[in-house]
């Protein structure tokens, strides 16, 4: 992993110190009906049952339900039903520009969000979505220990909940960060996401490219994703068409997110730590 990357969940975590996250009282409940415990895996009072999910411990599958269903089903224990965190992360190669600080905030940015929820006393997991949705390598452990693969991916978010769904914790938080830049149904998108949650924050993280378009003249394009090389003259009115086009973008997944209930943030990458207050303002993070 490059060091920039590493750096950025360093200085993701410092800054993490300063919120929590905004947990609704019926995301207290878990599967038990209380806040009981803060940490996983060690007490021997059991409260439930839930699907095996990968990364879990299989010391905790219960052998004997496997036996009579022939599915993977682990144990959770008093500790295990804390609020907890899902991070979706989109892992395609949009997310990762050239000479932009895309990829760089990402990480910072995931890193704050998993140490806000350490401050409010939830678990976490970090999803990548690129070919399905899979776990990030230590996503349980402090940002820092982190493995953060390339983003190599040519998949939008949809076709990754297409080939493998996340499996997000029942009445958990979840959070979604993304440049959004793809076409599609975002309020398709956002039932998936909200299905089950107990709240959905949307974050759109943009580089300055993305936000804003180049100065007028001969340009060549290529598709992160596909590849494809586009030649073209941009003007004044290109540009504004531009700019149109990316208000109608967002206003459809503000949009998208009023009527699942989910909170929504644009920040800019290169600004992001002054991009923070946004956030809060949003209710998305909370001062401590």
């Amino acid at each position: 992993m490059p060091d920039r990357l590493r750096q950025s969940l360093v200085d993701g975590a410092r800054l993490g110190q300063r919120y929590a996250l905004p947990v609704p009282q019926h995301a207290l409940a878990g599967a038990a009906g209380e806040r009981l415990a803060r940490r996983t895996g060690s007490s021997v009072d059991f409260q439930d049952y839930r699907e095996y999910q990968p990364g879990d411990d299989t010391r905790t599958i219960d052998w004997s339900v496997y036996g009579r269903t022939d599915k993977l089903t682990v144990k959770l224990y008093r500790d295990e039903v804390t609020p907890h965190l899902d991070l979706l992360v989109d892992a395609s190669r949009s997310m990762s520009l050239d000479a932009t600080s895309k990829a760089a905030s990402l990480w910072k940015l995931a890193s704050i969000f998993a140490t806000a929820a350490d401050n409010s006393r939830c678990t976490h997991a970090v999803w990548l979505a690129g070919d399905g949705f899979r776990r990030l390598p230590n996503d349980t452990l402090p940002p820092p220990a982190w493995e953060i693969p390339d983003f190599d991916s040519a998949r939008h978010l949809d076709d990754a909940f297409a080939i493998l769904p996340p499996k997000c914790r029942r009445l958990g938080l979840r959070v979604l960060i993304s440049d959004l830049l793809w076409p599609g149904d975002p309020l398709a998108t956002l039932r998936r996401i909200a299905n089950g949650a107990a709240e959905v924050f949307v974050i759109q993280l943009l580089a300055r490219t993305d936000a804003e378009p180049p100065p007028p003249g001969n340009l060549r394009l290529e598709d992160s994703e596909s590849g494809q090389v586009f030649d073209l003259y941009l003007d004044a009115s290109g540009q504004q068409q531009y700019r149109d086009a990316l208000v109608r973008h967002q206003e459809s997944w503000r949009d998208a997110c009023r009527q699942t209930g989910a909170r929504f943030a644009t920040v800019v990458a290169e600004q992001l730590e002054e991009s923070l207050p946004t956030l809060t303002a949003a209710q998305i993070l909370v001062p401590v």
